[in-house]
């Protein structure tokens, strides 16, 4: 998720884990703990675009990291509020959590988290929730901002980061059942269609959960298409999209082709931009692919100007989105 949405999820499980005792130093302690994972931001400063691809949501987003921060929080904290009747197990029970709910939250967007680094290189992903979902977001934040107004002795601080916390959870749960619906319509309709596929995603289009994108296919290409919940035909249009392996024969020694395609976990796609070569990453979706079902990818990826790819995943997450579009994305929702 976004780091606004992780600290006001740590400031509010702050609260409730020692909102009493500490007052709202305890809402600064969950939104640092809650943040900490996101210090792999500090990669970007000397890693090329390729390498921290991997490095984003890799090591600091593994168990190992949240054992190794859980403990050095917990430490600092014991040690800052001496004299207190937190034992440094209650602290260390609650920093574990903390920093474990990032990176579980984490796993359930579209980048993929490294919970087994540095051991195994495989990457958790639910594709369940985008990355930057509001109506996930908007609970906690609510609460945060109470918490931060009302004075420390309200009893009204109680009901708002239960309020914040319970909300969000429910609504992370209803995403796990329509991706169980989506997915289950969507493999009956690939039967119905004749398309067969080795592999196969589906992951929400932005900003919401009811509009889902679905990629299915093999080395050969990829079939994509969108699927709404209130969608009533049992059939999808997919477009058709080549993987053309055999272009990236002029680029198949470089490192950053090797640690694009281990990122990409196989769903990529290569074509030409004029004299450009370009390496798709599927599983972020298309830019406005629902107004234009032909239209770019949204991460890709320029193989012969590796410097000009600094913004990579977050240039095409919105591009071309304006009245038009934004009006069809909210008529395909609807189901037309």
């Amino acid at each position: 998720m976004d780091s606004l949405t992780h600290i006001a999820l740590g400031a509010c499980m702050g609260e409730a884990f020692a909102g009493k005792k500490l007052g709202k130093r305890a809402m600064i302690w969950g939104a640092v703990a809650q943040s900490a994972p996101d210090i792999d931001f500090l990669a970007s400063l000397w890693m090329n675009s390729s390498s921290n691809l991997l490095a984003h949501r890799g090591f600091t987003h593994s168990l190992l990291f949240c054992l190794l921060a859980t403990f050095f929080l917990a430490f600092l904290a014991e040690r800052f509020h001496r004299p207190h009747n937190i034992s440094f197990k209650k602290w260390a029970a609650f920093f574990g959590a903390v920093i474990f709910i990032h990176v579980f939250i984490d796993a359930f967007n579209n980048y993929g988290v490294g919970w087994f680094e540095p051991f195994s290189h495989w990457r958790v992903s639910f594709n369940a929730i985008y990355v930057a979902d509001p109506f996930f977001s908007i609970w906690p934040a609510i609460a945060c901002v109470a918490l931060v107004v009302l004075r420390r002795s309200s009893a009204a601080r109680k009901k708002w980061w239960r309020f914040g916390l319970s909300i969000s959870g429910f609504y992370l749960l209803y995403c796990l059942l329509n991706k169980t619906v989506i997915n289950t319509e969507v493999k009956d309709i690939l039967r119905r269609q004749h398309i067969s596929y080795t592999r196969y995603f589906t992951t929400p289009a932005p900003l919401q959960n009811w509009l889902w994108f679905v990629v299915a296919g093999n080395d050969s290409g990829y079939h994509v298409g969108y699927r709404s919940l209130l969608d009533q035909k049992k059939e999808m249009h997919f477009q058709y999209f080549p993987r053309n392996q055999y272009l990236l024969k002029p680029v198949d020694k470089q490192e950053d082709l090797r640690q694009l395609i281990r990122f990409s976990q196989q769903f990529y796609t290569v074509e030409k931009y004029q004299d450009t070569l370009v390496f798709n990453d599927l599983r972020f979706g298309q830019e406005v692919g629902w107004y234009n079902p032909r239209g770019k990818f949204a991460f890709h990826y320029y193989l012969n100007f590796p410097g000009e790819n600094t913004l990579v995943v977050q240039r095409g997450r919105f591009a071309g989105w304006d009245a038009t579009t934004m009006n069809a994305f909210l008529r395909r929702i609807a189901g037309e």
